[in-house]
């Protein structure tokens, strides 16, 4: 099918559970018939929310995105460490902060090397907690915000505090609100990313006027 007439620019994604963020992209290549489109911040799959997709011209201010401070809403669960910090890895009390990440090393992203039981040295990163409340708390599950800067895990934020608590916990369920001046209450889902016509897709993409105004730049 030929490509729709899309303005180059951002379309906020409700991304689903289950999904990865590439996953996201492609759907959208597939029903735009464009191709270049890149993503700014991972999710998990596990995780769901705020996926920012920069579209054609748009992806030259992606890093600029990507350095945006985010806001979380999640649930941890005490008393469970797991090997990979989140509901689907193995319980384990004893491994170091493990290797599940788009980070990359050598070029390769952590998580591959990780599915290959290798193991490599990382550095702590320095990273800034700016709000987060606790707000509900049904034991053993905890709810709770966090608004963070770039490159901070969430995963890790739960498990640090089950070591603080000396019982261990992992991150059961992670959704992303919002990134910068973006909210996902703004943004598309992916069944309706599966269901509109491409022409009404295409009109949720935010131009890169649009972008600097809402960014108040």
């Amino acid at each position: 099918m030929p490509s729709v007439a899309a303005p180059d620019g951002v379309l906020l994604v409700d991304k689903a559970e289950g999904m990865t963020s590439h996953d996201v992209v492609a759907l959208v290549r597939r029903q735009l018939g464009i191709k270049k489109i890149g993503h700014c911040g991972t999710l998990d799959p596990i995780a769901t929310g705020l996926l920012l997709l920069t579209i054609g011209r748009g992806t030259k201010v992606q890093d600029l995105l990507m350095s945006e401070d985010k806001e979380y809403v999640g649930t941890l669960t005490l008393g469970t460490a797991t090997s990979t910090q989140d509901r689907e890895g193995e319980v384990d009390f004893y491994q170091m902060p493990p290797m599940v990440s788009a980070k990359k090393h050598g070029g390769v992203p952590l998580y591959k090397l990780a599915r290959q039981g290798k193991v490599v040295e990382r550095e702590p990163r320095f990273v800034h907690v700016y709000r987060y409340t606790i707000d509900r708390i049904a034991l053993p599950e905890i709810d709770f915000s966090v608004l963070c800067s770039k490159g901070f895990y969430v995963r890790t934020y739960a498990h640090d505090i089950g070591q603080l608590l000396n019982c261990g916990a992992h991150l059961k369920s992670l959704r992303r609100t919002q990134s910068g001046r973006f909210d996902v209450s703004n943004s598309i889902t992916v069944d309706q990313i599966k269901e509109l016509p491409r022409e009404e897709i295409a009109q949720r993409i935010l131009s890169l006027p649009q972008v600097s105004r809402m960014r108040g730049a």
